[in-house]
């Protein structure tokens, strides 16, 4: 085999940074503050608002209540309530447990009842959110069951004096508010990984599209450049061999040079400026199969002569299919100067039908330099029918040389295949 698997890493491309974050440790809106920083640095002005509102709110909420009056122990525990709130993003285990033990001693010492359960829901929120689901129900779980067990069988011993046991309606609406933090938790949670899932495949989107720029750069240079080194690594031993013999041909051969080397920077110019400026238009039109006479024309210059041999009446080709079926022709032309001792190549272009078939064709031995060949000249050729649903087969010939054929399939509507030009083609090689 000529050629082997294709490095697309030859092409200077930056393909964009996908982030990789931990699922479900994205900062949220119930007290994240801007991404990784938010978990750096503790939420002060969240807990601080929020330990306000819980003051006063209760305040508020005390009156008609005939609980224990709010006092400065009453005051101090909603502040520790909320406080323990800071270490939320940092470990949220501790923030849930440590909320919902000091709400339970709250409410266990006869304190009002009040915004207390605001900060049990954004506990609960931050664990439930960073994956702490498990220490989430158990924190509430706990919580209810002790007030439960408070409300309904220790309220004897403890305060307000002379207190009975707690209306089976209240229960029936604090256990509606702990379903109610649960379930808005758990929806969160899903939404949440929701969004993770679906930013993580656009990400993996745009990353597979600058893969498969950088594969289509890569496949471009190399196309260009080793057809057009070729022609010239080639000319510049004529010219040294016939510099002190033969002026004239050593110039010929230097003036092949120019133009190979002239319009390789014009191609690689093109392919570069495309790449530092995506999205623009092209300033010269793309290669296609009109354009092989010029293919000729250069491998003739590298000693090739080259016979092509249109079959069928020739038709418009979409531009991808026009510049993949030039680039292998191209690519194949340049592994015969490369590689194969022969001196003349047989080209045929098949046209007609649901598909372009194209058929290189040398009967000469490989050069010595043949079997250590490291190439990517026929992975590219792959690479290029294969995006367009094509194939590229290519081997020994059973006659001596070698043969690449290749098919690329033409958009539905063009009439049935013309097995007349299949055959011919078959039969002139």
């Amino acid at each position: 085999m000529r050629d082997q698997r294709a490095r697309p890493d030859t092409v200077p491309h930056r393909v964009p940074e996908t982030s990789h974050r931990t699922e479900g440790r994205d900062p949220a809106w119930f007290g994240g503050e801007g991404g990784r920083q938010a978990r750096g640095r503790l939420p002060w002005l969240s807990t601080v608002v929020l330990a306000a509102a819980v003051l006063l709110g209760t305040a508020v909420a005390a009156h008609g209540q005939g609980r224990e009056p709010l006092g400065a122990v009453g005051r101090l525990l909603l502040v520790a309530a909320v406080a323990v709130l800071l270490v939320r993003h940092r470990h949220p285990v501790v923030a849930v447990s440590g909320t919902c033990a000091v709400t339970l001693v709250y409410l266990c010492l006869g304190y009002p009842y009040g915004p207390v359960f605001v900060a049990v829901a954004v506990g609960c929120f931050s664990a439930v959110a960073s994956g702490h689901r498990r220490a989430a129900w158990w924190s509430l779980g706990l919580l209810w069951a002790g007030h439960l067990l408070a409300a309904h069988w220790l309220y004897r011993w403890l305060p307000p004096d002379g207190d009975g046991p707690a209306p089976w309606g209240q229960e029936a609406f604090v256990s509606a508010w702990v379903v109610a933090i649960l379930a808005a938790a758990e929806l969160l949670r899903v939404r949440r990984e929701q969004w993770t899932a679906a930013r993580s495949a656009r990400e993996a989107e745009e990353k597979r599209r600058a893969d498969e720029e950088r594969l289509r750069m890569a496949r471009e240079l190399h196309d260009v450049l080793a057809h057009s080194i070729s022609v010239i690594n080639v000319q510049a031993g004529v010219g040294l061999a016939l510099l002190d013999s033969d002026v004239e041909q050593a110039r010929t051969a230097l003036t092949t040079i120019k133009s190979a080397s002239k319009e390789a920077l014009g191609e690689v110019r093109q392919v570069l400026e495309s790449l530092r400026t995506p999205g623009d238009a092209p300033r010269a039109p793309a290669p296609g199969l009109d354009r092989l006479p010029e293919l000729v024309e250069q491998a003739a210059a590298a000693g090739l002569t080259v016979a092509v041999g249109p079959s069928g009446a020739r038709e418009p080709l979409p531009p991808g299919v026009d510049l993949a079926a030039f680039r292998i022709v191209q690519e194949a032309l340049t592994n015969v100067v490369r590689h194969s001792g022969a001196r003349t190549a047989d080209v045929r272009v098949v046209y007609g039908g649901a598909r372009l078939r194209l058929l290189v064709d040398d009967r000469g031995p490989a050069t010595a330099g043949d079997a250590g060949g490291s190439g990517n000249g026929l992975a590219g050729m792959r690479e290029r029918a294969a995006a367009l649903g094509g194939s590229v087969d290519a081997g020994p010939r059973a006659g001596g040389g070698f043969r690449v054929a290749a098919e690329i399939p033409l958009p539905a509507g063009r009439g049935a295949p013309a097995r007349r030009n299949d055959a011919e083609a078959e039969g002139a090689t």
